[in-house]
């Protein structure tokens, strides 16, 4: 490794001792740019090449590396005396928001700081060639307007947020293109095999993860984003290729915290992106399709942290190829892709520089009104939960975001009960943690934490609720007043576990617990969980209390013990007898074994990339519990009898509309294997009756109203009423079942559909929706009246095994952190 790096600078070297001039990206690949992909190493090429050939004024920075061990690389531009001061300008730029508390002043002037960030997306390849281009054009001392931008500007470049998907799709494209391209869409060349280079390694939406750092790009590089907060990011993008550019300003709905300057300087930039393309005649549209809402994004995340966050979307996506005919007869091509994602590249620069001191200025107000809780009608956050690891993994989150926390001790309060919707007194369990609105990220954290998100406009892109006491499964209450915080302390102290004679006691109630189980049964360890809560030693245990005993397990038991819940922060409890106080005995039948699962994951073509890919994450980086991957198209063939759990992820599977198939699935469970469906895999087995029937919605005649008579030019809006982008849903749980272990009666369930189902018959609806129980986000009127009265999480035996049903996506995102253990609980626990 270390030879190679060595042969690659000296390689650089001798192109910088060869060329006086600098290399533009044509020159140095030997190819113009568009006219080719360009692989994720020759892109770090260029941007090295150009580090040392302008070291006056670019530095780069290797944040961090992808799954699959590609670069990750920042390019800091300035001037030569910006360059110099680079460390100095970031340390001012955290004074102005408050976020750097080390007594020095700040200075409001100071250069503005934009940061643009390519191909997120890696099947939306134009940006990181553009990106290339950028750089040149910034570092050629002959581009007078660009030098001339600089002056009062650091421009931050990430050339590629996605190798892995960048590269996953290149990859592709040149394996099935000839020498020249073919710009009939039909051509194999314009479809994508499954699972697509959109996402990352584990087939992530990185655009989706801004907030919730569940993959490791998106940590390492939001570490560099808090330590810099720019006050422009753009993320670049590209849609279908039939549609024209989309730039800024964006959709309604604006969230309420977006300040009026930010709404007013997307206007600004926007008209002179207009003012380029209507010189060159190029289409573009703007205030439509992508709003301001979601905080995942990297539009949104950068504005609810004070920036001006912008999506530009370029036509092309992976249809594009190097070339498509588009709908009207033109051809669309991967240079002019280029030149229009370069083209918003400068103007935002050029903007950016022009306005820079009230950008600064208007950073400076924007924390300066955050530290005062300006505009916030709760004042205090306070989250409760007697789990001491939901409470640490919601800290951990916040101190991801930067968000400052700490507890309320004792103090008494009133607040927003989020359970029961009711202004009352608080009930503060064993562990607290509260989160002040006078703080400098404030903005931030009101958009996480609030209970509901003021909805202006219920068209929108994505998700409409998402609060963290929701997600996270803790309890909580929005106060009105600002409430004295303590330093939040909440350490385990874990002392080594003592040698029994009899046995060990775990606490089964969050994913560490379930992760921890996985790891004693990959080592060969008995474990078994009761059914029943106990009492032992004058102390309640909960259902799902995971036992392990000493008798048939190996004499190490205490040191894997002790090693495990050190690890998994956790606690384990010696017993040195099986007869308890209360409850049922270790030797009694609700004391069950744990078989040991051999998980198959079904995937491929034939399931949604995402959510496999959610299940794959879990298990291998969660989890970290092996799981074999089987593609859907081989489930024929495949030989079952090796696994005892097999997962099926939301998909549109030809398998089961086979009848074949479908009887040989139904004869795996009932010789006792598990099958988990998901989603719209709920929906085919019920087409398959399998058992499970979807509740029809019941209509009524009414007499004729001519005032439904729609308006064409409504017709968006007027699907509204079938349309849920995401809501929560309080579901009732029936927490005497194995796969609700770990849960009170209650769980918050992400709902991005209608489905719902008949209550089963024959098995277990161990998660119900009621009537009136939307809790928060928008759900469309004919969707509302369908979501009543119906199962969304059940079990049905058959024979000797089960299937599971989880109508709702409990590992949605992986954000949704309260839904890990219910997955777990169906893998580890159900048997029937």
């Amino acid at each position: 490794m270390k030879k190679s790096l060595l042969l690659l600078q000296a390689f650089l070297l001798s192109i910088v001792c060869f060329s006086q001039n600098l290399l533009s990206p044509d020159q140095f690949l030997g190819y113009k740019l568009g006219t080719h992909f360009t692989p994720h190493y020759k892109i770090v090429n260029y941007v090295r090449y150009l580090a040392m050939s302008r070291p006056e004024m670019i530095k780069v920075e290797k944040y961090g590396e992808t799954y699959e061990g590609r670069e990750l690389l920042l390019a800091y531009v300035a001037t030569p005396d910006h360059i110099k001061q680079l460390e100095g300008i970031r340390q001012n730029n955290l004074r102005i928001a408050g976020i750097l508390k080390d007594g020095q002043p700040a200075t409001t002037n100071a250069p503005a700081i934009v940061w643009l960030s390519y191909n997120v997306h890696g099947n939306e390849p134009s940006s990181s060639e553009a990106a290339m281009q950028t750089l040149y054009v910034l570092l050629n001392p002959g581009e007078a307007r660009a030098q001339e931008y600089l002056q009062n500007t650091v421009v931050i470049i990430d050339p590629c947020l996605n190798p892995d998907g960048r590269d996953r799709y290149v990859n592709w494209f040149n394996s099935v293109s000839g020498k020249s391209s073919d710009p009939n869409p039909q051509s194999r060349e314009h479809i994508e095999p499954w699972p697509q280079g959109r996402s990352n390694h584990y087939n992530f939406d990185l655009n989706r993860d801004w907030a919730w750092q569940t993959q490791i790009e998106t940590q390492q590089r939001l570490v560099k984003y808090n330590q810099w907060m720019p006050q422009v990011h753009v993320d670049f993008h590209e849609q279908y290729y039939n549609n024209p550019y989309y730039f800024a300003p964006a959709a309604e709905p604006f969230h309420e915290v977006i300040t009026p300057w930010q709404r007013q300087f997307q206007t600004t930039i926007g008209k002179n992106h207009a003012k380029y393309f209507d010189q060159q005649g190029w289409l573009y549209f703007t205030k439509e399709s992508f709003d301001l809402f979601y905080p995942s994004y990297g539009d949104t995340y950068p504005t609810y942290n004070g920036s001006i966050g912008m999506t530009y979307e370029q036509g092309g996506h992976s249809r594009g190829g190097l070339a498509v005919t588009t709908a009207n007869g033109d051809t669309l091509t991967l240079v002019d892709r280029v030149a229009h994602h370069f083209t918003t590249s400068l103007s935002t620069v050029e903007v950016a520089s022009q306005n820079a001191g009230k950008l600064v200025s208007e950073f400076s107000k924007f924390f300066a009104d955050n530290k005062t809780g300006k505009g916030s009608t709760y004042r205090t956050y306070v989250l409760t939960s007697d789990n001491l690891q939901k409470i640490r993994n919601v800290g951990e989150l916040l101190t991801r975001n930067g968000i400052e926390y700490g507890s309320v001790g004792s103090t008494a309060f009133k607040g927003f009960n989020y359970n029961n919707k009711k202004q009352e007194t608080g009930k503060l369990k064993k562990y607290n943690l509260a989160v002040s609105m006078q703080q400098p990220r404030s903005t931030l954290a009101k958009v996480l934490l609030e209970p509901a998100s003021n909805l202006v406009d219920s068209n929108t892109y994505d998700i409409t609720a998402w609060a963290i006491p929701y997600s996270y499964g803790v309890d909580a209450y929005a106060v009105k007043e600002t409430l004295p915080l303590q330093a939040f302390s909440a350490n385990l102290v874990q002392n080594t576990v003592a040698a029994s004679p009899y046995g060990y006691l775990i606490k089964y109630n969050c994913i560490e617990s379930a992760k921890l189980l996985g790891q004693l049964l990959r080592k060969g360890i008995k474990v078994r969980y009761a059914e029943k809560a106990f009492t032992y030693k004058g102390k309640e245990y909960e259902r799902g209390t995971l036992i392990t005993l000493v008798k048939g397990n190996p004499t190490d038991l205490a040191n894997t013990i002790t090693q495990l819940v050190k690890n998994n922060g956790l606690e384990a409890e010696v017993i040195e007898t099986g007869f308890v106080e209360k409850g049922p005995d270790f030797g009694s039948p609700f004391i069950r074994f744990i078989q040991t699962p051999k998980v198959a994951l079904v995937t491929g073509d034939q399931t949604s990339s995402l959510n496999a890919g959610e299940v794959w994450h879990l298990f291998d980086q969660v989890l970290e519990y092996p799981v074999t991957l089987i593609n859907a198209a081989d489930l024929g063939r495949a030989k079952l009898s090796d696994f005892n759990v097999l997962i099926f992820p939301n998909g549109n599977y030809r398998g089961l509309s086979d009848k074949d198939i479908t009887e040989r699935l139904k004869e795996y469970v009932k010789t006792g294997g598990k099958l988990i469906a998901l989603e719209n895999a709920v929906k085919q087995l019920a087409t398959a009756e399998w058992g499970i029937k979807e509740k029809e919605q019941k209509t009524e005649t009414k007499p004729v109203d001519y005032s439904a008579l729609k308006r064409f030019e409504d017709r968006e809006r007027d699907q509204i009423s079938d349309n849920i982008p995401g809501a929560i849903y309080k579901v009732v749980l029936d927490e005497t079942h194995p796969l609700a272990f770990g849960y009170a009666d209650t769980y918050y369930s992400i709902k991005q559909n209608d489905n719902i189902y008949e209550f089963l018959k024959d098995g277990w609806n161990v998660g119900v929706i009621k009537k009136n129980n939307l809790v928060s986000g928008f759900a469309g009127s004919t969707v509302k009246s369908k979501l009543v009265d119906g199962v969304v999480f059940g079990v049905q035996p058959m024979g000797a095994g089960s299937v599971v049903y989880l109508v709702d996506n409990p590992l949605f995102r992986q954000f949704w952190e309260n839904g890990k253990l219910l997955f777990a609980n169906a893998v580890f626990l159900v048997t029937e």
